[in-house]
């Protein structure tokens, strides 16, 4: 037998509204940022870069983050375009101006790593 309490009762539903609101959001589908941020990757895939490898290029740090490589790098970006930047001296903050030289693509050519120049 269940024990009907109004600690069960209040419990299961507790459980119940719980449940309905993750099976509502997976219904929904992804957040406006995940549609747009991947909308974003896309349109930049059918894109030539606006970069070019060994050129050197200014603009604002956006972010720091881990890269796959491991150490922290700064994120920015060149006309839309992604921008890793590694070997970023102590000190560099996200809003910076920093300039940096393009090294390598990615396999889909839609962000570049670059190696940080020096501060703008």
């Amino acid at each position: 037998m269940i024990p009907s309490s109004p600690i069960v009762i209040g419990t299961v539903a507790v459980l119940v509204v719980i449940l309905l609101l993750a099976a509502v959001g997976r219904i929904r589908g992804p957040s406006a940022d995940a549609r747009e941020s991947k909308e974003a990757h896309e349109a930049a895939q059918q894109r030539d870069p606006p970069v070019q490898i060994g050129e050197t290029y200014e603009f604002g740090v956006t972010e720091l983050t881990d890269h796959h490589s491991g150490k922290e790098v700064a994120v920015g970006k060149v006309e839309g375009f992604v921008v890793f930047t590694e070997d970023i001296p102590s000190g560099i903050e996200k809003g910076d101006v920093i300039r940096a030289k393009v090294l390598s693509f990615n396999e889909g050519r839609t962000s570049a790593d670059a190696t940080f120049v020096t501060k703008g």
